[in-house]
């Protein structure tokens, strides 16, 4: 059992609008709500973060702005593609998801695979 819970974002159809309009593929299918939710990043919090739905608004409240960029970054590098962002369109794009259980499997140690900056 690790000493963190998960927090993840599901995405929600304004943002897969977005994703579809910021740099449209010419001819190309546009990506569902589904795909987009297929494989999503998992950020670690607190154990105390997840102990309530009030204490997980707070802390998505400290840190929406974070977790936003981190997101529009996976699809689009180029912050001129980004719309602006504010803590209601963060909520009209996205549903916080929290799971307060996670356990390794593997019991070898948990190494960070990108060298530090």
């Amino acid at each position: 059992m690790l000493n963190r819970s998960a927090l993840l974002l599901r995405y929600k159809a304004p943002a897969v609008q977005w994703i579809n309009d910021a740099d449209p593929s010419p001819g190309g299918t546009p990506i569902t709500e589904e795909e987009v939710n297929r494989d999503r990043t998992v950020y670690l919090v607190s154990d105390a973060v997840t102990e309530s739905p009030s204490e997980v608004r707070r802390w998505v409240k400290a840190n929406w702005r974070t977790l936003f960029e981190s997101e529009l970054e996976e699809w689009y590098t180029d912050p001129t593609l980004w719309p602006q962002r504010t803590l209601k369109r963060f909520d009209e794009w996205f549903e916080v998801e929290c799971h307060s259980v996670m356990i390794d499997t593997l019991g070898t140690p948990i190494v960070d695979d990108e060298p530090p900056a």
